[in-house]
């Protein structure tokens, strides 16, 4: 049975006409004309007299379906739950796989953080939790507000292993101090891979938590931000000496 989310073959419409990637694996969409079954956040815009719904893929497969290969219906999906909320420097989303918190980004704008987190997960169904992830977003502001503090959640960053040396070793950065690309470099037994580091931290996943605010220049002067200078100076001025 399709999810009572979905209870009819025109809710199931309105969802892949929006793209809704909280739909993602709860039902899959089957194309006549193209002979394929996709997930409803697929690209593919075909008309609605083309349209069967399936509960399942092998529903969509003993129709004589294929997967289709621009969304890749087969793909196991997580689950990742988000929410955004406001600190004191702007608007923080946080995503949560069941191990943790796999997202921690900074911004302005909520619509733009919800982009960035679908683009980095394309293959995730997303699901908002407001009000299921409220006291991990009241944990995120108040360590924004003191970020030298220690935060009593589960994460769950993923990346290659050079980026989860990197991220580890920022962590071990005490608050109120800094260290340069080639201090971490150093650090994590690479000293050749000062420029690996730096692109380590423009991709960290989770702002404050992993404080790749403390990074800068060799000569002290304050070094890029994913989040915005301004975010990582008040930051660090936060940061008892």
């Amino acid at each position: 049975m399709i999810a009572a989310t979905y209870p009819n073959d025109d809710a199931r419409w309105d969802a892949m006409r929006a793209k809704d990637r909280a739909a993602e694996g709860v039902f899959y969409i089957g194309v006549r004309t193209t002979g394929v079954y996709c997930v409803a956040s697929c690209g593919g815009r075909p008309l609605r007299q083309n349209v069967a719904f399936y509960a399942t893929r092998e529903d969509a497969r003993a129709a004589g379906l294929r997967a289709c290969l621009r969304c890749k219906p087969d793909l196991n999906r997580e689950t990742l739950r988000w929410a955004v909320g406001e600190t004191s420097l702007g608007l923080a989303l946080v995503a949560r796989s069941e191990a943790g918190l796999r997202l921690l980004t900074l911004g302005d704008d909520a619509e733009a953080l919800r982009h960035d987190l679908e683009k980095r997960f394309e293959h995730a169904r997303i699901v908002s939790d407001p009000e299921g992830l409220a006291a991990d977003l009241k944990a995120v502001a108040d360590l924004v507000d003191h970020p030298g503090q220690a935060l009593d959640l589960p994460i769950d960053a993923q990346g290659t292993e050079l980026q989860k040396a990197v991220w580890a070793a920022l962590r071990e950065i005490p608050a109120g101090r800094t260290a340069s690309y080639a201090d971490i470099a150093r650090a994590i037994g690479q000293p050749t891979a000062a420029r690996a580091v730096a692109q380590a931290c423009g991709a960290n996943p989770l702002a404050v938590i992993t404080p790749c605010h403390r990074v800068v220049r060799a000569d002290g002067g304050l070094s890029g931000y994913r989040w915005g200078v301004e975010r990582k100076r008040a930051l660090l001025a936060r940061e008892p000496a």
